[in-house]
């Protein structure tokens, strides 16, 4: 069959749907990957054929100007989905107004410089199936335009399923008259102008492809769920020479992920403070921080290793412990190792992994306002001593590796792929 990728110019987000498309591929179906012309370097560099489509725009510069600081996108689930982790806003007059700001002031934004050229491109091309992911909602549209079957691929925590299923049952509340869609208003507008009526599977998919176990996940009542394993894709990377002997003494890992200076203005907790508190411990630190942030350094300890990257699946088997951001790729890619972990959670579902991975016993979690110098050297002390984060942690990798590989998912991708053009063909 034919496969059609499509996401939005977001490096961190694309390589969440590589290692799927590359088992679509090698599995015999043909696979193109659609994106804006300026992300397709990124593509291509994966081993992917991509499709440029539209304009190249910085998504991210549009946001910081409607929400006029790096602040204000980057703390937390961004509104109006914070009521996924906020049952105070799990009502209609606050989902109302903000799902319709978030549809003109964001989807509608971040989408429209790919949906004609994509849509084009689908009618040509004629794939079977299109899997978008949550925010990319050009790729529901282009599906609808050429009949196709599609699928979410998530990047986390399922916070626009949730919030989506939220407000239907706060819209189906309401009386006749009242029940306001903005979302399937613009999905309608888009319908009007390629001849398909918009229909809910635009929202969440005709299926959702999610690559995280039941312990770290929230599904949304309601949704059709394929799980699979987490297969880590950072792009081109190189094993350094140090990474191949074992470390002398206990190896800790630390990163805060690369979209804390790629995309923001830094780190959200004092990097200093916490390199100074384990400066006495009898380990060996390993500690991934961007050129940048190092300049802001004032001492390095002397039991610490700091690099600008590495690649992190070669690096987890070596450690004793990980502290981390509580970025989804970072703990997944974690987690497929028997390494009690440290979060230190600040933005969008961090907080909500950090509690989920804490509850399941594998590891603890701060808020970066509470992770100060010693507040992480005593959860790092914890985690070295305590048999029991290893125990649970062990558990978390044997549920992760007990899922199907993505290669192991596409004969149910292409049942449900089958099921759901017979579907179209007898409505």
């Amino acid at each position: 069959m034919r496969v059609l990728f499509v996401t939005n110019p977001e490096k961190s987000i694309f390589q969440y749907m590589v290692p799927l498309a590359w088992a679509l591929r090698t599995a015999g179906h043909e696979v193109v990957f659609a994106g804006q012309p300026g992300f397709a370097p990124l593509i291509t560099q994966a081993g992917l054929t991509a499709v440029p489509v539209g304009q190249t725009r910085d998504n991210w510069r549009v946001a910081r100007v409607a929400h006029n600081a790096h602040h204000a996108v980057r703390a937390g689930i961004p509104a109006p989905y914070d009521a996924f982790d906020d049952p105070a806003k799990a009502t209609w007059d606050y989902l109302r107004p903000g799902v319709a700001g978030a549809v003109t002031g964001w989807h509608r934004m971040s989408n429209f410089p790919i949906i004609a050229e994509l849509v084009d491109f689908a009618r040509a091309w004629r794939p079977d199936l299109v899997v978008w992911e949550p925010l990319t909602y050009a790729g529901a549209i282009a599906a609808k335009a050429c009949g196709a079957a599609h699928a979410r691929l998530l990047f986390g925590i399922d916070v626009f399923g949730g919030v989506r299923q939220t407000y239907r049952a706060l819209r189906d509340a309401q009386p006749p008259g009242e029940r306001d869609d903005p979302l399937m208003d613009w999905f309608a507008g888009y319908g009007r102008r390629y001849g398909f009526t918009a229909t809910e599977d635009m929202a969440t998919g005709h299926f959702t492809v999610d690559q995280f176990p039941a312990s770290l996940q929230v599904e949304a009542p309601g949704l059709t769920y394929v799980r699979t394993q987490f297969i880590g894709y950072g792009g081109p990377a190189t094993v350094p020479d140090w990474l191949r002997e074992p470390p002398a003494r206990p190896r800790v890992a630390l990163t805060m992920g690369l979209s804390a200076t790629e995309v923001y203005d830094g780190y959200t907790f004092d990097l200093q403070d916490v390199l100074d508190s384990v400066a006495d411990l009898d380990i060996e630190l390993v500690a991934t921080v961007a050129d940048s942030e190092r300049g802001r350094l004032a001492r390095v300890p002397a039991n610490a290793r700091l690099v600008p990257f590495v690649p992190w699946h070669a690096l987890v088997p070596t450690c004793a412990v990980v502290v981390h951001h509580a970025g989804a790729a970072t703990l997944a890619t974690t987690a497929r190792h028997p390494v009690p972990q440290l979060a230190l959670y600040y933005h969008y579902d961090q907080p909500t992994i950090g509690r989920l991975l804490a509850r399941h016993g594998a590891g603890l979690a701060l808020h970066t306002s509470e992770s100060r110098g010693a507040a992480v050297r005593a959860a790092i002390l914890r985690l070295l001593a305590e048999p029991g984060f290893r125990r649970r942690a062990a558990d978390l990798r044997d549920e992760i590796l007990a899922a199907p590989s993505p290669n192991g998912i596409v004969p149910r991708l292409e049942a449900l792929t089958t099921a759901y053009a017979t579907a179209r063909a007898t409505a």
